[in-house]
């Protein structure tokens, strides 16, 4: 038996997991083996509630049909096809789908492969387009405290997550961050905080440190998700807007997470009636099913930049995997699936629902605060003496180990289930949490 369990953690060894504790997990690692629906199921065969959609982005559910068919399809059609001076008919109808679906105006499309991918890409882009404006003074970019914008360098660097930063070095130049929107005076809100709107006005501040012609971009979360779950106060991202076009700055919305159904409406911009100029997409644009992330831009900075460059590249950028055939085919069938089963009004139907059971938890042991938004919700734990994260990595264990998969970060139990969830997985989700804040009381 015990060769056996040292050939089983021998196998584990050669892969360097992303964003985990490898010692650890690998000491006592938890496998997922099939998904279906709302479920995966380990190698012995266990269900596994899924509340995380994966990682925010299974949002029509595991293994559907429609989606397995069309990738399958594709690729006994065409496995590849190159996007430097080439193109397949199938990445422009898409294109064409998915503008269709992004706040008006926002009528061009560029393909990459992840959300970090997008957010690299889609500061490159208002660089680009502020210097082809004749603005070529405006270099720096302005991110958020706590805010998650992937893990390239300028993600990173526009990023306000102390520990993913920490051991790169001083990483792009240029860049400063707001203030984080996260008041904990406020207690317990339900849904967006009445008070906060003013927490925008901070741009000024960084406009009088740097000048208005120096500043390109302004990126954040609408609902900053991996930090926590912090929801905008009423009117924050109507006045961080108004601010901008103040001193023409590009304002881009990182809508990996919120888009596609996450806040009951295709995207954060559309809740909340806030267009940005640049936005960035991936996770549910594929359902997961094939990698894939997309900038989305005004039809002003694309035109900007086509008339900018006379002839030849208007902007040297790019990936290998650009609008590949399967993922095209992917988020074709995603949109389609979306559409056809209502999942946006859905979502938006079980939001009520969904805060009044989240909000349940109000009780439980080591709750301090509970936020919320569509099918969104951030449950925050009081944190043991000198062992911050500590009780959320045991209360993760221990979900999993009862068949629930929940995600945390620091101690805030994130939650983000697939759009298809039924009210009554609702309350199993928050039953197998708040069993399990009692006994790891």
């Amino acid at each position: 038996m015990a060769d056996g369990q040292d050939r089983a953690n021998s196998a584990l060894e050669a892969y360097w997991m992303p964003f985990t504790a490898n010692k650890a997990f690998k000491a006592q690692p938890r496998l997922l083996a099939a998904a279906k629906d709302m479920h995966y199921f380990t190698p012995d065969g266990r269900a596994i509630l899924d509340a995380t959609a994966g990682l925010w982005c299974v949002n029509a559910g595991h293994g559907r049909e429609p989606i397995v068919e069309a990738i399958r399809d594709a690729a006994g059609r065409l496995d590849y096809a190159p996007s430097f001076q080439l193109g397949h008919p199938a990445a422009f109808d898409f294109a064409g789908q998915l503008a269709e679906i992004l706040p008006a105006g926002m009528d061009h499309v560029f393909f990459c492969n992840s959300g970090s991918e997008a957010v690299d890409s889609a500061l490159k882009i208002a660089l680009a387009w502020q210097r082809a404006a004749g603005r070529g003074t405006r270099t720096r970019l302005i991110g958020r405290e706590r805010a998650y914008h992937g893990v390239g360098f300028g993600g990173i660097s526009v990023g306000g997550i102390v520990g993913n930063r920490a051991a790169y070095g001083a990483l792009l130049p240029g860049v400063d961050h707001l203030r984080h929107t996260y008041d904990p005076s406020l207690g317990v809100v339900r849904g967006q905080p009445e008070r906060g709107a003013e927490l925008a006005d901070d741009l000024e501040r960084l406009v009088g440190l740097h000048g208005a012609d120096n500043i390109a971009a302004v990126i954040v979360e609408p609902l900053a998700g991996s930090t926590g779950v912090l929801v905008p106060p009423k009117g924050y991202l109507e006045r961080l807007r108004a601010i901008c076009d103040k001193h023409q700055i590009l304002l881009i919305f990182d809508e990996v997470i919120t888009g596609f159904g996450r806040l009951g409406a295709a995207t954060a911009a559309e809740r909340f009636g806030v267009t940005p100029d640049i936005m960035t997409l991936a996770k549910g644009l594929t359902n997961a099913a094939v990698p894939m992330g997309a900038v989305g831009v005004r039809s002003e900075i694309y035109e900007g930049m086509m008339q900018a460059i006379a002839s030849g590249i208007e902007l040297p950028h790019g990936y290998t995997y650009s609008g590949h055939p399967l993922a095209v085919a992917a988020g074709q069938a995603t949109l389609d699936l979306y559409r056809d089963e209502g999942l946006f009004q859905r979502a938006a139907d079980l939001e009520p629902v969904w805060e009044r059971a989240v909000h349940g938890l109000a009780g439980a042991p080591h709750v301090k605060d509970i936020r919320n938004l569509g099918l969104v919700a951030g449950i925050e734990l009081e944190s043991r003496p000198g062992a911050a994260g500590q009780r959320a990595a045991e209360v993760f264990r221990a979900c999993f180990d009862a068949g629930l998969l929940v995600r945390v970060t620091a101690d805030i139990i994130a939650l983000s289930p697939p759009l298809i969830i039924s009210p009554a997985q609702i309350d199993q989700t928050v039953q197998t949490i708040a069993d399990v804040l009692r006994r790891t009381a």
